[in-house]
């Protein structure tokens, strides 16, 4: 049952995010204006789309070594 509601968690703090505001103070500063907001917004959305590469893979591999100590202890 933990691991059932474990899954549905991420599941759904996956799909159900925060709209995040993440931009370094030079982007802000280039990007600051009113005429460029949908370039701020696009700029925005990079970041944070390269900033969940790097938690993702830390993830995978904690699954993957996860699965391997599991197996080694059922051996």
């Amino acid at each position: 049952m933990k691991k059932s509601s474990t899954i549905l968690f991420f599941i759904l703090a996956f799909f159900f995010s925060l709209n995040v505001e993440a931009q370094c103070a030079m982007c802000r500063a280039v990007l600051g204006g009113e005429g460029n907001a949908e370039q701020a917004q696009a700029v925005n959305d990079g970041i944070v789309y390269l900033m969940a590469i790097p938690y993702l893979l830390v993830v995978v591999i904690g699954y993957g070594v996860y699965r391997i100590r599991k197996n080694k202890k059922t051996e």
